[in-house]
């Protein structure tokens, strides 16, 4: 059963406006589905397969005209042959029809460089991350447990059909992962990247030390930032940024460290269970992980760029998650609690203070049920997660 995807609708309003649609994100997380959903008559071309990428790369015009359709093209996996989208300004500026190209990619590095120096102006850019916690509700299936969702995390082959999740998320590693890094950089020992890919994840939710991660790892300071930045770009980690914002405090300038995907991470960690989330010491770090996302995802789908960051003065006081729209700015914290306790509330207060804002306009997002509009802030369960971004888009 093919799960239906929040982002649809905006993807069908933009192509009415762009002759070139680009939808970008991790692979696996519904991509070339989506495209093929949203825009059943176009012909759907595979650069995957590669005899068709050899036939693009030798006559790309050649290519084009055989794969012309009177509604449009799908080109899934557009980053294996860039030099296509030059051709593609051509078409585009002489034909001039809306929807017609829909490009998919899962190397954002890749993608941006290209369209940088051929589409700006004539593309509209959209992310597809793996699935919300809304998407999951929407269709029936959304896990029992938070724990189980942080174990299972949101790629849709994980729920379209009955899968062992440590076996699809170690193959995931291995086949796309390793592969995709491989293809942009030379990492001579591929051992040594999976150590530092589970040095990644063992440091979820944590203010990121690249030169403690390096030594850790066994490799250098240059190295170590060049694989960060490759796996942010490929939506495997996510580096979010502190809040700069100056309220008469020493500010924290170093990014936080997450995966664009708990199920990842999990396996990376070890964890081969639900069960063991439950006791993992990264547990609090994992439902962080998972809620932060959540809200990328969510406005991601929403066409939005997201304003997200965290807040944390020299003296360790933090708020998870700052959502910036305009001048408003919602603080979220993020508890893996399933009962609810005055302590959650305090960094909330302490902002709230600093910012000159009321505590009651903050939310704290937690491991439980009930949602609960109190003096002190909002409180969310996990599954209700998308009222934070009701609040902050409200007018």
């Amino acid at each position: 059963m093919l799960i239906n995807r929040s982002i649809a609708p905006i993807l069908q309003k933009i192509a009415q406006e762009f002759p070139v649609i680009a939808i970008l994100g991790p692979r696996q997380s519904g991509k070339s589905t989506l495209a093929q959903m949203v825009f059943g008559q176009h012909r759907y071309v595979s650069l995957e397969d590669l005899d068709l990428r050899l036939q693009a790369e030798v006559d790309p015009r050649g290519f084009l005209d055989h794969y012309q359709n009177p509604y449009g093209i799908i080109l899934d996996e557009i980053q294996h042959v860039p030099g296509l989208l030059s051709y593609i300004q051509t078409r585009v500026d002489r034909e001039k029809q809306a929807g017609y190209f829909i490009l998919t990619g899962s190397q954002n590095f890749l993608v941006n460089q290209a369209v940088s120096q051929t589409l700006a102006g004539r593309m509209a850019i959209l992310t597809l991350l793996p699935l919300t916690i809304d998407e999951l509700q929407a269709s029936s299936k959304l896990p029992g447990s938070l724990e189980t969702l942080v174990y299972q995390g949101g790629y849709p082959s994980l729920y379209e059909k009955e899968r062992t999740i440590s076996l699809w998320c170690s193959s995931y590693i291995t086949s796309y992962i390793e592969r995709d890094v491989r293809q942009v950089t030379k990492v001579g020992d591929l051992a040594v990247f999976k150590l530092f890919l589970r040095l990644c994840a063992g440091r979820i939710g944590q203010l990121l030390n690249v030169s403690s991660l390096a030594n850790d790892c066994g490799i250098s300071y240059q190295i170590a930032q060049n694989w960060l930045s490759l796996l942010e770009a490929s939506y495997i980690i996510k580096l979010l940024q502190p809040h700069y914002k100056n309220f008469s405090k020493r500010l924290i300038k170093q990014p936080k460290i997450y995966f664009y995907d708990t199920g990842l991470a999990c396996a990376l960690l070890g964890i081969e269970s639900a069960d063991q989330v439950v006791s993992h010491y990264l547990r609090g770090g994992l439902v962080e992980n998972l809620i932060i996302i959540d809200l990328h995802k969510q406005l991601y789908n929403l066409a939005r760029e997201p304003q997200i960051y965290f807040w944390r003065d020299n003296h360790g006081s933090e708020i998870d998650c700052l959502l910036e729209r305009g001048l408003r700015l919602v603080p979220v914290e993020v508890k893996s609690g399933k009962t609810l306790n005055l302590d959650f509330f305090k960094a909330l207060g302490y902002w709230s203070g600093l910012a000159g804002q009321l505590p009651q306009d903050g939310f704290v997002v937690y491991g439980g049920d009930e949602n609960k509009q109190l003096s002190y802030g909002h409180a969310v369960g996990w599954r209700s997660v998308h009222l934070v971004l009701d609040f902050l888009l409200r007018d």
